[in-house]
């Protein structure tokens, strides 16, 4: 419809210069990064490696005005396969994702789960950290030394707890210590529990001699002194913790652990792609830059195909040391 009075023309005008648009950059189109109503699944309890990982991302990407409204929630059990389970049953929703990583991997070997990350859409990986050795504050063991020498007594009777199920990274980094302290894998008293949140208690409470998780997890209770950090699995020290690496304690491994997203099969390739492209916008943000470095997380980012290539290797791999181990 044309406009046909001056007053009309100069309405107008004023509208393209002083109005709000009425979509943001990219909303709306196939490569946008606006996702009304996207929900992330987070497949452990509140307080957890994955827990944490999805907050942050949720809460950066509507900080840098990439999307808006998402929505976090938890669904635990059996190692972060329930979550998987429900996911893959969700196939062609393009509004929701997971937040996973390597315990996921490990936990569908262990629980023999009827479905495999092969059975998802590979959206990103998105961080690297290394795991932790801590203890309570009031624990005997003061150095990792102290802890290695009472476990080698008598390792059976040492409980260590874990944030994951067997097969995950909370379980294979003591096997792996254990086993490079001349100890047999198949002696460590190793118990599971469903995220860090549910771990913190059982360490505070000396239900267990020492924990192992990721280093984001429990910054806030070693800088408060409640926990005793005593060591990192990874081949570097962590700025700002004041704690050897393995190798640095005389044992010869190291390990790190990784977090990223899935989302359930089925999607077209239009839906593919606007999730990846979030990520990627995510990841490229001020906010999320800041948030590795407050977490102490390594940026690891791949997408797509890539990281469908990385969760095969990650299946074999977990495959093969959980057989080394002799568990």
């Amino acid at each position: 419809m044309r406009l046909r009075t001056p007053l009309a023309v100069i309405g107008a005008a004023l509208l393209v210069f002083v109005g709000p648009p009425l979509l943001k950059t990219g909303e709306g189109s196939d490569t946008g990064t606006r996702i009304p109503g996207l929900r992330i699944m987070v497949p452990n309890t509140p307080g957890g490696g994955y827990d944490i990982t999805a907050r942050t991302a949720a809460k950066n990407a509507e900080d840098a005005d990439l999307t808006s409204d998402i929505e976090i929630f938890n669904l635990p059990g059996a190692g972060g396969t329930v979550g998987l389970t429900r996911l893959v049953g969700e196939r062609g929703n393009g509004k929701l994702a997971m937040s996973m990583g390597l315990g996921v991997v490990g936990a569908v070997h262990t629980n023999k789960a009827p479905r495999t990350l092969a059975d998802t859409t590979p959206i990103a990986r998105l961080t690297e950290e290394q795991d932790i050795v801590v203890v309570g504050k009031d624990s005997p063991y003061k150095t990792i030394q102290d802890l290695l020498a009472a476990w080698k007594k008598n390792p059976g009777k040492m409980a260590v707890g874990g944030g994951s199920s067997p097969g995950g990274p909370d379980h294979l980094a003591p096997m792996l210590m254990a086993q490079a302290a001349g100890i047999a894998p198949k002696t460590v008293n190793y118990i599971p529990y469903d995220g860090g949140g549910e771990l913190l208690a059982s360490i505070l409470g000396n239900k267990v001699a020492f924990g192992v998780s990721g280093v984001s997890e429990y910054l806030d209770q070693i800088k408060a002194g409640e926990l005793r950090l005593l060591a990192v699995t990874g081949p570097e020290r962590v700025p700002g913790l004041d704690a050897p690496t393995l190798r640095e304690a005389g044992l010869d491994t190291e390990f790190t652990n990784w977090r990223g997203i899935v989302a359930p099969p089925g999607l077209s390739e239009t839906e593919r792609k606007k999730l990846i492209t979030l990520v990627e916008e995510l990841h490229a943000s001020k906010q999320w830059k800041e948030s590795l470095k407050k977490n102490g997380w390594n940026d690891a980012f791949l997408t797509g195909d890539k990281f469908g290539d990385f969760l095969e290797e990650q299946n074999e791999r977990v495959d093969t040391v959980l057989k080394e181990l002799g568990l």
